[in-house]
């Protein structure tokens, strides 16, 4: 086959072409862990980009003047926006980015790629004014070769033309969709310099998990972009850190341009002191393989791996053979401000609020494949993942169907290896039947990977059931009995009570409990295998839902990722030993609702609770077992309609077999006291992109949030970081939030927050050097 052909059929090209053959050269660098670079070069081509909210003619000549442009950062969003109440017309537009680029040395001679992370939501991609083609998708990664157009001596101009309007031939759009896609590049991209003979993908399968001697069986794709008459040998190590715990290796014959990389099997058996990956010990490997020729290194690749054994089955979902009810949030990706494109630092931070902070084990990557720095944290810190193909409703014509089909193999070849990672989504969500079509993606993905199962969420029980999991999503109450073996409630609550962190007692303690009321159905029958709830943060949305001002209040937390008090039951769900719990499902302070203090809820799992009102002992309490006997800390309840005095400090204690382990106090006098700054990281990294959350609160003397303070807060940087968000910030529900964006410069950050009447907070942010970025 000549070069040609093998161009126009490889991933390389494929972007820009017909969907039905993709090469898994299509692969980025990102997957990889450890890289040569004496054979293969990843170079990050982050900064230094112009961009224009106006793709003009000619925009992608060498000679066109962009000196005009804006200089931006990868992740970029193409229009900064409010936080609500803006018009989602107004990022939907054409835009053009540019940057030029002058190869190292050690490019010569090697083929080289350019990597996209994702862009929102169709690119086309030139390279010294020579077409490469177009991309259709805005959350899946994608690839083109560069090496035939490239000056290897002078300067190279890349440029790209972004459109981010909702082209009806591209998944999700096509109808209404309940979120914003948002625009820009907003994901990573890089050059990858690879040797004619490259390892294009790497599949690592675990076997034998739960015996002695468990095995890995490594499927590499190995790419032929010129003859090669030599005979190659494949090897691949398995690492626990620096130290190699297995070894395997095989020959490879010679091989003609091929226009798929050939996959060739090794595996690595009898494994010895394999430690598993499991919710609480999540501990990962690594796989490394190289291509030799003789004694001389030819190419070299490696990817993270855990050892563990996943499935739904009609006892329910089994993690290393032991059945974990299953308890999550849906995710939407989405920021304030910036739409999508925060760096990975914040995109990490969602996992973490997931895990550590509303005690999730399960998370659904609601409705498209997410950051994979979200899902390199879930890997780390042990939540499980359902991942899904991008889509709401609609399904488009048969183009749009082979663009969704696209979606899969992209998706899967792209995240294969994560261990979080146990149900792949290959249906549009809440979509209709479609027997061929959904008979082909689930094709597809049992056979790019046999190790995992497949779910497909609808809202219908009578819908065809083509995949290994049953996925339903449910507003109603009670839930509707399982009609499949294997049952996985995915939506819940939601838009059927949206609910503010303004919102009065009532509101608050019954969006409380109708997330309890689900999860304690769930718990009572071991044919649900569990239950992700809609949803974990805010969002923004189209006109036609949300709230009229183009949010959907769906969340346990607000869009700042700030608790309401429907994550207090989320999180007291967790065992004592990692962390006691006790949140109230109201705001304590005199209402003018009525009777709402004879049934107040607190989320606790504490056995016993006792109240105080100004030090005076007013109630106590129990779990309420009678209602909600299936989980394993119901919530409490309790009437406080004794109390005498309403400006008395509330003070819960919660009590473990009799010995008081936590106490909480609320301050009854409903005056705003103190002003709070807390900033997620305390130090950055100086590479124009990485970014922290610092959130705005004001409290009681004791540290509760006031729901009603709504002071505009003035800030001021100083130092070398920018702003993302409001000036003056107006608190809503007492909170609020801002992000510190570090430019490319080392320094000292200092943030100062005026409240106008609770005086000024300040905090100090460290930027450290970042390497330098390939020019």
């Amino acid at each position: 086959m000549d070069r040609r052909k093998f161009l126009e059929t490889s991933g390389a090209f494929i972007a820009g072409a017909a969907l039905s053959k993709t090469s898994l050269a299509d692969t980025l660098a990102f997957e990889s862990e450890a890289r040569n670079p004496a054979v293969r070069l990843v170079l990050p081509i982050n900064q230094n980009w112009r961009f224009s909210p106006r793709a003009m003619d000619g925009f992608q000549a060498r000679e066109f003047d962009d000196s005009g442009f804006e200089q931006v950062t990868i992740p970029h969003s193409n229009k900064r926006l409010p936080w609500h109440s803006f018009d989602e017309k107004s990022y939907q537009f054409v835009s053009a980015y540019r940057r030029r680029i002058k190869l190292p040395p050690e490019a010569i001679g090697k083929h080289v790629f350019l990597d996209f992370q994702s862009v929102m939501t169709a690119s086309t991609v030139w390279i010294n004014g020579h077409k490469l083609g177009e991309y259709k998708g805005g959350y899946t990664p994608f690839s083109f070769e560069l090496t035939p157009h490239l000056d290897w001596d002078g300067d190279n101009l890349l440029a790209v033309a972004v459109d981010s309007t909702e082209r009806p031939d591209i998944p999700p759009f096509g109808g209404v969709i309940d979120y914003l896609t948002f625009g820009g590049i907003y994901r990573e991209v890089a050059l990858r310099a690879v040797p004619a003979t490259f390892i294009a993908n790497i599949f690592a399968r675990t076997r034998d998990v739960r015996s002695d001697h468990p095995a890995v069986e490594v499927e590499c794709f190995v790419g032929t972009l010129q003859n090669n008459q030599e005979p190659l040998t494949l090897e691949a190590e398995l690492r626990d850190g620096s130290q190699i715990i297995a070894h395997a290796e095989q020959p490879i014959p010679a091989a003609d341009i091929a226009s798929e990389p050939v996959a060739h099997s090794l595996r690595m058996d009898k494994l010895l002191n394999i430690k598993r990956w499991d919710l609480k010990q999540p501990n990962l490997y690594t796989v490394v393989v190289r291509v030799r020729k003789g004694a001389q290194l030819v190419d070299e690749d490696a990817c993270r791996i855990g050892f563990r054994e996943a499935s739904f089955t009609e006892e329910g979902f089994k993690l290393n053979g032991e059945v974990v009810k299953l308890r999550g949030l849906n995710r939407h990706q989405t920021f304030p401000f910036v739409g999508q494109a925060m760096p990975g630092r914040v995109q990490r931070r969602d996992a973490i609020i997931l895990k550590k902070e509303l005690k999730c084990n399960i998370v659904r990557t609601s409705h498209y494949p997410q950051s994979r720095h979200f899902l390199d944290c879930c890997d780390e810190i042990g939540l499980l993942v359902l991942e899904e193909i991008p889509g709401w409703q609609h399904i488009g014509d048969e183009a749009w169907k082979s663009l969704a089909v696209d979606n899969v193999r992209r998706m899967i070849r792209r995240d294969w290896n994560h261990p979080s990672i146990v149900l792949w989504g290959v249906r549009i969500n809440e979509s209709q039947d479609d027997h061929d079509f959904y008979t082909r993606t689930n094709t597809l993905a049992h056979s790019l990977d046999p190790t995992r199962q497949t779910g497909g969420i609808r809202y219908f029980q009578g819908s065809e059931f083509l995949e290994d999991v049953f996925t339903m999503n449910d507003f109603g109450f009670p839930l509707k009995a399982p009609n499949h073996p294997r049952y996985l409630n995915t939506e819940f609550v939601g838009h059927t009570f949206d609910t503010k962190s303004i919102d009065n007692n009532g509101r608050l303690t019954e969006h409380t409990l109708r997330h309890a009321r689900v999860h304690n159905q769930i718990a009572g029958n071991a044919q649900y295998a569990g239950g992700i709830g809609w949803c974990a943060f805010d969002y923004n949305t189209h006109a036609d839902f949300g709230s009229g001002d183009r949010i959907c209040y769906h969340g346990v937390c607000d869009m700042f990722r700030e608790p309401k008090p429907a994550a207090g039951f989320y999180k007291s769900q967790c065992q004592p030993d990692e962390e006691v719990v006790l949140e109230p499902a109201f705001h304590w302070s005199a209402s003018d609702e009525y009777n709402w203090y004879e049934k107040v809820v607190v989320c606790s799992n504490c056995d016993h609770l006792k109240f105080y009102v100004g030090n005076q002992f007013v109630a106590e309490a129990d779990p309420n077992r009678a209602e909600f006997g299936n989980l394993r800390h119901p919530p409490f309840f309790s009437d406080l309609s004794k109390v005498g005095d309403w400006t008395g400090d509330l003070r819960i204690e919660g009590y473990i077999a009799g010995k008081q382990v936590i106490a909480k106090s609320y301050s009854g006098q409903a005056i705003d006291q103190k002003f709070e700054l807390r900033a997620d990281d305390n130090v950055l990294k100086a590479d124009g992109a990485d970014s922290t959350r610092v959130v705005l609160r004001v409290t009681d003397e004791y540290g509760a949030v006031r729901p009603y303070a709504t002071a505009a807060i003035v800030l001021r940087l100083e130092g070398p970081a920018e702003l993302i968000g409001d000036n003056p910030f107006a608190l809503i529900g007492g909170v609020g939030a801002v992000w510190i964006r570090a430019k490319r410069q080392a320094g000292t950050v200092v943030l100062h927050a005026q409240h106008p009447s609770l005086g000024m907070q300040e905090l100090e942010i460290q930027i450290g050097a970042a390497a330098m970025e390939f020019t």
